[in-house]
């Protein structure tokens, strides 16, 4: 594998998915306040001054007893927060973070579109299929699956088979791997003079 092919991944791979930097940063600054937080207190200590806020030999004596001297609602109350910044910082950390967005396979550049236009796309070739306006389609680009629902004009059917082939055949010439699932739905009422 030459190194533009490596370098071509590593692009494609940083547009579909999403930065964890804004939760390293955020982690990094809390971490850089406590140990800023302990070196004020344990100068300050060091020099015989009084402490800031707390003593840390008595904040640690008082962490030790921590259950038998705490109101249990502000203990609780704590608990939790403490229970969904560790969430949120280990879900950042343990989902994909994939983003809106395809890569289509090109020899000679990084190719990446938006979900939003594929969905156009697919809604232009659906409307032109079947006949009916812009405001009759709505597609919906997902992962593994393509949603298209029509709703056809009063009186005049719409051929479903023909429109999910017309789908198919635009997604093969966008070359998406692995090409999502395509679900045709024709609404059963009509739209009036479209």
């Amino acid at each position: 594998m030459s190194s533009n092919d490596v370098r071509t991944r590593q692009i494609v791979r940083r547009e579909t998915h999403a930065s964890r930097a804004a939760a390293s940063i955020v982690l990094v600054i809390l971490a850089i306040i406590f140990c800023l937080y302990v070196l004020l207190e344990a100068t300050l200590q060091a020099l015989g001054q009084d402490a800031w806020l707390t003593d840390p030999a008595a904040l640690g004596a008082w962490l030790s007893r921590l259950p038998e001297n705490a109101d249990s609602a502000i203990l609780g109350l704590s608990g939790l927060l403490i229970l969904l910044a560790g969430l949120v910082f280990f879900l950042q950390a343990v989902l994909p973070g994939r983003r809106p967005r395809y890569s289509l396979p090109n020899p000679r550049a990084a190719v990446v579109v938006d979900a939003e236009v594929l969905a156009s796309s697919l809604a232009r070739r659906t409307r032109l299929t079947a006949g009916v306006t812009a405001e009759q389609v709505l597609v919906t680009v997902g992962r593994t699956r393509i949603d298209v629902r029509i709703r056809p004009t009063s009186g005049i059917p719409v051929d479903e088979e023909a429109v999910r082939a017309a789908v198919t055949e635009e997604l093969e010439l966008t070359g998406l791997a692995p090409r999502p699932e395509v679900r045709v739905q024709v609404s059963s009422v009509g739209v009036i003079g479209q």
